[in-house]
Parts: C-alpha cells; structure tokens; sequence
C-alpha cells in the first residue's frame, strides 16, 4: 500500500475490502489513507477474480462527510429509478421482475443472489431493445445494494471536517463512517488534533496536551439512531469483525471509530497489535458496540466489551515515547498530568457502565442495593 511499515490503518481498510468486496463505494478524506489509498499509478485497491472491486474518491479534510453523503443519495436516487423500470417492464420481464424488487438483500448470500438475478436482467434487456429497456440497461447495477463508507483519520472526523461529519449523522442516512484514529495529524508531521489524548507531546503540545481527548462516539451516541462502536484489532479480532458487520447492516448512519497506532506514538510498530491490546486492558482505549435497534431483540444498545481494566494508564503510556518525553522534560507537570489522564480513563469508564446500568433498570426495574 505503501503506507509505513507497521501503519495501524491499513488492517482495517483491508478487512472492509475483504468483507464488503465490489459493494463498497469510499468517500475518503484527505490524510494518510487516501496517500496510501490513491499513490498513482498504482493503488492497493483491487479487483476480484471477477474483474469486480471497490470503488474508490478522494476528497478534502472539510467535506468529505458530504461528499460521502453526496454518494449516497447518488446510489439512492439511481435505485429508485432502476426499480421504477422493472416495474413498468414487469409485465414483459416475468417472474424475475418480481424476484428483483422483493429480493432480501441483508446478507451475502442474498445479495449474490440478487447479482445472478440481474445478470439475468441484463440478458433479458439486451435481447429486448428499447427506451425503456435501454435506460435500464445502464442503471440495473444499482439494484444490488451498495454500502458507502466514509473514511479518514481523526484530523478529518475530529477536527477539520466534524461540521459535515456531525451534520451526516445527524441525516438518518444509510451511510458508514471509518475513523482511522491515529490520535494526532499524522500525515502533515505529527500536529495535535482533539483525538489527541491528555498528556501526550505533539506539535503544538510540546509540554504534554492540558485537556482531555474529544469523546466522539459518545456525542454520536447522543442522537439515539446512530450505530457507534469503538474497536481495536489487536485487542479483540472477533469484536472488530462484529463491529465492522453491524454498522454495514444498520439501516441508518453508523460510526466506526478505530484504535491505530501510529510512528508518531513512538512505539515498535513490529507490536502494533500487541501495542493495542495494552490500551484495552488499562481502559485507554475501551471496546465498545452502541445499537440503537438491539433493545428490540432485547438486548442493551450498549455493550461493553472490554473487562475492567487491568493496568493502569502509567504502565501503558510509559511504552510510547510521546507520553514518556514529558516524563524526561518536566517530571513534575508528567506526574500532574498522568493522574489526570487516569482519572479521563476511569470516569468515561464510570460514564459507560452507568449507561448499561441505567439502561438495565429501566428495561427490568432493577436496581443495586442503596438505590431509591
């Protein structure tokens, strides 16, 4: 991909590419991943054995999110249409019209299904000319449903492009949002961003940052129909994979905020994923899965999915240089900022498990002993 040895982005762009294949359409901001993602004339997107792969934009840090949005409403819009031609060809077309438009496309096997179906349509169409017949012949793709994924890293989703970031969760729109959080401005040299956590050093925070991390997921958690999930490779496989897969599902906007280390952290990148379960057990970086929909198959909206933590903030941060340089340059503010950088860790994790907390009591009327 040419991204640097180690990058802890590109595992995940590989594993969408790998679950969603020729259906995933990226809007993606500009950053390390469209650098590595679009470095003409070669890119490491690619085809499948069936000629068939992903496609790919890209655009800038400020308006990604609506160029994104602007996608689908594209894909949308090419839908209707399609469907609106095999419903005035129906009579002529037969059985297949009707297999087309009441398709279930929630799953892969659906949807491979649905690619035969239309393949079928294409042999149909071209074996019977004509205004309508051809007007559909160039939009019949889009009856296979599409999934568009917003991508970029934390100085777009954070920072720059949070306005349109923030204004397409707020659309209800059957968009997805990949943030590759590097926690810093990778790309330009390592420059501060809201991701940027509590004591690190970057540039324009030499002194180690005074204020806490920007809590994105919980602000689109607050809309109540956004998917949000917070995931980390190295840390739990399993839960990634879920969480990628749920937020493809979801009929609404979804958040996928991901754990990925970066040089600019100072750590061995040969342990990237090592690296990344430290974070989840010492609760610098919680796993978590937010489903609006789950409460109706009676389930909580929001699972935790990491154990308490195990380590404290010390022990992991004193593994990447841009924690310990504090430490070297002025031990008395690292000391001051180390405390309140685990006092961020454990009242977000306080915040969370009272979320699931509250979320029980209200759905079974339980309540802890002291309660009233």
């Amino acid at each position: 991909s040419g991204a640097c040895t180690g990058c802890g982005e590109t595992p995940y762009l590989k594993l969408l590419s790998q679950q969603l294949g020729d259906r995933l359409l990226v809007a993606n901001a500009t950053g390390c991943s469209s650098i590595y993602g679009g470095n003409l004339p070669t890119t490491p997107w690619t085809t499948d054995a069936a000629g068939r792969g992903p496609a790919w934009a890209n655009s800038l840090f400020e308006d990604n999110a609506e160029f994104g949005l602007g996608m689908r409403l594209a894909v949308d819009n090419h839908e209707a249409a399609a469907r609106g031609l095999v419903g005035e060809l129906a009579t002529e077309i037969g059985p297949l019209a009707a297999d087309i438009l009441d398709a279930d496309q929630s799953d892969e096997i659906g949807i491979a299904a649905q690619r035969d179906r239309v393949e079928q349509l294409h042999g149909w169409l071209k074996a019977h000319p004509g205004p309508l017949s051809d007007r559909l012949q160039t939009l019949a793709r889009y009856l296979v449903k599409r999934s568009v994924w917003l991508i970029g890293g934390d100085g777009w989703a954070y920072d720059i492009g949070f306005g349109g970031v923030d204004h397409v969760l707020a659309s209800g729109r059957d968009v997805n949002m990949l943030v590759l959080d590097t926690e810093v401005y990778s790309n330009t040299g390592g420059q501060t961003s809201k991701a940027t956590p509590r004591a690190a050093i970057a540039k324009f925070s030499a002194g180690g940052k005074a204020t806490a991390k920007k809590d994105l997921g919980m602000i689109a958690m607050a809309y109540g129909d956004v998917y949000v999930a917070h995931i980390a490779m190295g840390a739990n496989m399993t839960q990634t994979v879920k969480a990628m897969t749920e937020a493809a599902a979801h009929p609404g906007p979804s958040l996928v905020i991901a754990y990925s280390p970066c040089i600019a952290h100072g750590i061995d990148m040969s342990d990237m994923m090592g690296h990344q379960k430290m974070a989840a057990d010492s609760g610098y970086w919680p796993l978590y899965r937010y489903d609006p929909h789950r409460e109706a198959d009676g389930d909580h909206a929001l699972l935790l999915d990491s154990r308490k933590p195990t380590k404290t903030f010390k022990e992991f941060a004193m593994t990447e240089a841009r924690f310990a340089m504090v430490a070297r340059i002025n031990p008395d503010v690292a000391d001051e900022l180390m405390e309140l950088a685990q006092r961020d860790i454990d009242d977000r994790w306080h915040l969370y498990e009272q979320m699931v907390e509250v979320e029980r009591t209200a759905r079974f009327g339980i309540l802890d002993e002291g309660d009233h």
